[in-house]
């Protein structure tokens, strides 16, 4: 079936409360609502009150609720609306969840699913659209998900439910109706921590996810034509574990990378890839890996945004520079 990402997320939040009667959902006004984007939409109705519900606008009890039902049995999907919303939800999930099966000796887990929506790219407002992913990839004991597609989005989401350790799902904002494609109706897994060779090449590797995918995609069809090369390109889906394998696997074909990301220069996922192919893979480099990204500023908002992000024209000069170094 044909479905944007958002239709295939709900899906597979369908598909769990289907299977699974330890599967809640909640947050603010996902019910009769559907939350802010609907991605929620008509779950309760299906399911009832007691399975998918309302929360008041409190981030931290939303997150702390999740943690004390993961204790005893359940698996909580947790949304938050935005963001920018969890910095004062960061003790919850980071602190509690994420230490709960070491602070118990085993004795307990945190099976809990916290989906994020996320990035820009589509005007949004202050606190909206931030790319905070390398905040929470230092932390021990949480997995955190990027799907770039609907077909991802559904099979990780999916993965996301049944793990027994909190992982943070992220949701990109333009890219809940960005594109359709064809999403199986039935469950299905896709793992975690494992990239997806999008294109395959032999004289560059980039290396990117969310909605730096596609972008990157067409920056290396466009230098392809101009070079006569092949660019290959890997979607992380899984940004924390990382898969490194198949990144070193990639560079020893290539010898060159480039990193894509939305989020701003200094560390996150760019430097911690790089940092990584450095001590595996630094002698089958041809030339210094390069990070494409915003600047270190505050995350615009509104319009101003549309001349901070990555551009197909910004990600191809990176390439060629990787090309000519």
């Amino acid at each position: 079936m044909l479905m944007n990402m958002k239709e295939a997320i709900r899906q597979g939040l369908d598909t769990a409360l289907a299977s699974h009667d330890d599967v809640l959902i909640f947050g603010e006004d996902v019910g009769g609502v559907g939350g802010v984007f609907r991605v929620t939409e008509g779950l309760q109705r299906k399911y009832g009150e007691d399975r998918v519900f309302d929360v008041p606008l409190a981030e931290s009890a939303i997150c702390g609720m999740a943690v004390g039902m993961s204790t005893q049995g359940l698996r909580p999907i947790v949304e938050i609306q935005f963001i920018g919303f969890i910095f004062e939800a960061m003790d919850q999930m980071l602190v509690q969840a994420a230490r709960l099966r070491y602070r118990s000796g085993g004795r307990y887990h945190a099976p809990i699913t916290y989906r994020i929506p996320y990035g820009g790219g589509v005007n949004g407002a202050e606190m909206h659209n931030d790319s905070l992913e390398g905040l929470m990839i230092q932390t021990p004991g949480i997995k955190v998900v990027a799907p770039s597609n609907p077909y991802d989005a559904k099979g990780l989401l999916m993965s996301a439910i049944a793990d027994n350790d909190p992982v943070i799902f992220l949701e990109h904002l333009k890219l809940y109706h960005l594109y359709r494609e064809e999403v199986p109706e039935e469950a299905y897994l896709i793992p975690l921590g494992k990239a997806n060779i999008v294109r395959e090449g032999r004289s560059l590797t980039v290396i990117t996810y969310g909605a730096m995918v596609a972008l990157s995609v067409r920056a290396a069809e466009q230098v392809e034509q101009q070079r006569g090369i092949t660019v290959e390109v890997i979607d992380l889906r899984t940004l924390m574990p990382l898969d490194i394998d198949t990144i070193v696997q990639s560079i020893r074909k290539t010898n060159r990378a480039v990193v894509v990301q939305e989020a701003q220069r200094t560390s996150g996922i760019a430097a911690e890839v790089i940092a990584q192919i450095n001590e595996r893979a630094i002698l089958s480099l041809d030339a210094p890996v390069m990070r494409i990204t915003p600047p270190d500023t505050v995350y615009p908002f509104g319009q101003i945004e549309n001349q901070w992000l990555p551009t197909v024209e910004r990600i191809a000069a990176g390439m060629e520079k990787a090309l000519d170094f």
